[in-house]
């Protein structure tokens, strides 16, 4: 069932990253059956966690609190197997993804129309300076922030303080932030995701309530989801937050190299790597975005170059919580500390 990624041999030369999409296209194919028993594998077991977590405030509201965390983990998968279908890589027929996107939206608290969209912006402009500000996490350079007046440090410093970051911002973007279509309002159409989504997700709430009153939303709801975002607002981070990161202004800013440099190869644990279905191999992921999640080993199994390319271990991810602002001259992701003595 997990896929082992172990350290490669030997790398060849670098290459320019825009060669390798043509090598990376014959990965890029899905299989409706494996997609389907990945599906099967992840939904299965969140649905019967609910239902045993629902049958386990009978006996203990320990019980029912416990099962809801270690639900939290299938709930991160199932959004990765959303982030899949937005790229329309886990059901060639884009209709079929499109929707199993949707339903599965409900449950990550996440309009999958508006972040569909807000994504693809996030893949074509990684890594360029000139166009931060829509599905990333914000990041300022170090001369910008020092532009800035007392109050919007202080608010910058807030917003990139990690207790925000990775416990109460979580909530906030998926509670709150996701209701409404940031940064697409003018548009009908991410109007109407938004709604509908939220239309279903109070319905949800309100069934909960009926039958068994704030209990299963204090319970199974709130930390089931909450735990999920922190994980998964943590997975972005360090997919893209770390010191030898890649951004470049307007004329030096190519594509594929910043999907190759600016991405991780975050390196887990075979169970932590099923859970958040590969996401990890995020270097090739923004390479080549069609490539099914379930895929992506064989890709490193296959080029040694890519799996050694920007490896880092969860030791050293948490490195990267201290890095707050870009320094355009070292071309390094630095802290307050070290943009101060600059």
């Amino acid at each position: 069932m997990f896929d082992n990624l172990e350290a490669p041999r030997t790398p060849s030369e670098p290459q320019p990253a825009v060669e390798w999409i043509k090598k990376l296209s014959q990965y890029r194919d899905s299989s409706p059956r494996r997609s389907t028993i990945e599906l099967a594998v992840t939904i299965g077991p969140f649905l019967l966690l609910w239902a045993l977590a629902w049958w386990a405030m009978s006996v203990s509201y320990w019980l029912t609190f416990s099962l809801s965390v270690i639900n939290a983990a299938f709930l991160l998968r199932l959004f990765c197997i959303q982030h899949d279908c937005g790229h329309g890589a886990f059901f060639k027929n884009r209709t079929v993804s499109d929707w199993l996107g949707r339903v599965i939206g409900v449950l990550t608290l996440t309009p999958y129309d508006v972040w569909r969209r807000t994504h693809s912006i996030h893949h074509s402009a990684s890594g360029h300076l000139g166009r931060r500000g829509i599905g990333d996490v914000h990041t300022l350079t170090v001369a910008e922030y020092q532009k800035l007046g007392p109050f919007n440090r202080f608010f910058y410093r807030v917003y990139r303080n990690p207790v925000v970051l990775f416990g109460l911002g979580p909530g906030y973007l998926f509670f709150v932030m996701n209701r409404v279509p940031l940064g697409l309002m003018r548009h009908v159409k991410y109007w109407f995701s938004a709604m509908a989504t939220n239309a279903v997700i109070i319905t949800w709430i309100l069934g909960m309530l009926y039958f068994g009153g704030l209990t299963p939303i204090l319970l199974i709801f709130l930390p089931s989801t909450l735990l999920a975002a922190s994980a998964g607002v943590w997975l972005f981070y360090v997919q893209h937050q770390f010191e030898t990161t890649a951004w470049e202004d307007e004329g030096d800013w190519q594509l594929h190299e910043a999907a190759l440099h600016g991405s991780s190869h975050y390196v887990l644990p075979p169970v932590l790597q099923w859970l958040s279905a590969n996401i990890g191999i995020h270097h090739v992921h923004h390479l080549y975005s069609r490539i099914p999640f379930y895929r992506l080993p064989e890709v490193l199994r296959d080029h040694v170059d890519l799996a050694v390319s920007n490896r880092m271990t969860i030791r050293e991810s948490l490195a990267c919580a201290g890095l707050q602002l870009w320094d355009e001259d070292s071309k390094r992701l630095v802290s307050f500390a070290r943009a101060k003595a600059l």
